[in-house]
């Protein structure tokens, strides 16, 4: 089950006209670790990592990761 925050890399890629290659390219990162961060099975984001997500389309950090309750509703922490 994957909760707390959900990424939407994919939205800003799709809304700005970037291929995931030309994004990881500038990003620095691999289209693998990409994979990862979109699918939501991410554990952790480096600062400089997000910084860079956001530089290369333009965004806040708000604009690829959105929280999201679990299904119970508790909170964690």
């Amino acid at each position: 089950m994957v909760v707390g925050a959900r990424p939407a890399v994919d939205v800003q890629l799709a809304g700005r006209g970037l291929s995931v290659g030309e994004f990881t390219a500038a990003v620095g990162i691999t289209p693998a670790d990409i994979a990862v961060l979109g699918s939501g099975r991410a554990k952790a984001v480096r600062f400089t990592t997000l910084d860079a997500i956001c530089r290369t389309p333009g965004c806040r950090p708000g604009d690829v990761l959105h929280w999201v309750p679990d299904d119970d509703g508790v909170h964690d922490g």
